[in-house]
């Protein structure tokens, strides 16, 4: 049985995903900017606060600002919401040579609730990373090469998912953010670097 605070929670969070489908159901969501508490408080277990159809709606309104920003992942807090579900998806084309050096390969669509990740192997990279909530700038950020991702599907289904190169690196940004930690907590010193032309499409 739900306690008063848990049912409290979930209904604070219903009406706050309403609100948001609300205005933006059929855009995007503007983005939550570096400042925000919500970006550095961890985020709650989703724990079935939402309908099914309104968990696939917020879904959907998340991929799209994703898309629209452009970026490679996005997490709830990012717009607003204090819940432990994040998006990730890359598909744009890049050069032979940034593939190989930062092994970015294609990543489908994926929404995960609940993440968690652990490193599969002892392998580090160390390269430019930005943020959608910390806009103009890019910083050095060493990430594990190779981990793997505990979630819960949309359907509610515990998985295991293994990832290597440029999608592990976007798997562990996004559950950072659910912790309330951001990359330039984890960036190494004095790279924090201000973005004079197009931003990098690797943002999350």
């Amino acid at each position: 049985m739900a306690t008063a605070a848990e049912g409290a929670d979930a209904s604070s969070l219903r009406g706050q995903v309403e609100q948001l489908l609300d205005r933006h159901g059929d855009g995007v969501a503007p983005i939550v900017q570096s400042g925000d508490p919500v970006l550095r408080s961890v985020a709650q277990e989703y724990d079935g606060q939402l309908d099914d159809e309104t968990l696939s709606a917020l879904v959907e309104l998340m991929r799209r600002t994703m898309h629209a920003a452009p970026g490679v992942g996005l997490a709830a807090p990012q717009i607003g919401l204090p819940v432990q579900l994040a998006v990730i998806e890359d598909l744009f084309p890049v050069s032979e040579e940034i593939a190989i050096t930062r092994e970015r390969h294609p990543q489908e669509f994926l929404a995960v609730l609940n993440p968690t990740y652990t490193p599969s192997s002892l392998r580090t990279a160390d390269f430019p990373e930005g943020c959608l909530s910390v806009t103009g700038y890019h910083a050095i950020v060493r990430r594990h090469a190779d981990v793997t991702l505990r979630y819960t599907d949309l359907g509610g289904i515990s998985r295991l998912a293994e990832f290597s190169g440029w999608p592990a690196r976007i798997a562990q940004h996004e559950t950072d953010h659910l912790n309330g930690v951001l990359y330039v907590d984890k960036a190494e010193p004095g790279t924090l670097t201000e973005i004079v032309d197009t931003p990098p499409v690797s943002s999350q």
